[in-house]
C-alpha cells in the first residue's frame, strides 16, 4: 500500500520514468560472464621434491701449469664452481702474468675471487665461496706473526 502511494507521489513530481529508467541500466549492466579458473581441476599437478639440504662438497683443484694453454683448462674448472690453487713458481714471469691476467679477467666475468696465497701461488674460488685472508691482514698490522717488539 505505501508501495502505491510512492508510485503515485513520483509520478506526480515527474520521476517514476527516471526510477525505471535507472533500473533498466543496472539490469542491463549485470551481464553475467563466464569464468574460466586459472588452475583447472583437470591438470595433472606435478609435485616435484627438492631436497633442501643438500650437502654439496666442495672441490679443491691443485694445479702447477706448464704453460700459458693450461688458463683456458682453470677457468673450465672455475666455471664448474670448483675451487682452484694455482702454483705458478715453475713459469717464467711473464708468462705467468698472462696467465694470472687471464685467470683474473674469468674469475671477475664468472663473479668469483682471486686471491694471492703466496708469491706465484693464487687461489681461484668462485662467486659460492668467500675467500677471507686474515692472516695476511694480521701480518701487516703486526709486521710478523710474532711480535718480539713490544
Amino acid at each position: 500500500m505505501s508501495g502505491k502511494i510512492l508510485d503515485k507521489m513520483a509520478g506526480l513530481l515527474g520521476l517514476e520514468d527516471d526510477l525505471e529508467e535507472d533500473l533498466e541500466e543496472v539490469e542491463e549492466e549485470t551481464v553475467e560472464e563466464e569464468v574460466t579458473p586459472l588452475i583447472s581441476s583437470n591438470t595433472k599437478r606435478n609435485n616435484k621434491v627438492v631436497s633442501i639440504h643438500t650437502a654439496v662438497s666442495a672441490k679443491v683443484k691443485i694445479i702447477k701449469p706448464c704453460s700459458y694453454e693450461e688458463a683456458v683448462d682453470i677457468c673450465d674448472e672455475l666455471k664448474n664452481r670448483k675451487i682452484i690453487i694455482v702454483n705458478t713458481t715453475d713459469l717464467e714471469t711473464k708468462i705467468a702474468q698472462r696467465l694470472l691476467d687471464f685467470m683474473g679477467g674469468a674469475s671477475y666475468a664468472l663473479g668469483g675471487s682471486l686471491e694471492e696465497v703466496e708469491k706465484s701461488v693464487y687461489i681461484l674460488a668462485p662467486s659460492t665461496v668467500e675467500v677471507t685472508n686474515e692472516l695476511k691482514s694480521q701480518l701487516i698490522s703486526s709486521k710478523g706473526i710474532f711480535n718480539w717488539n713490544k
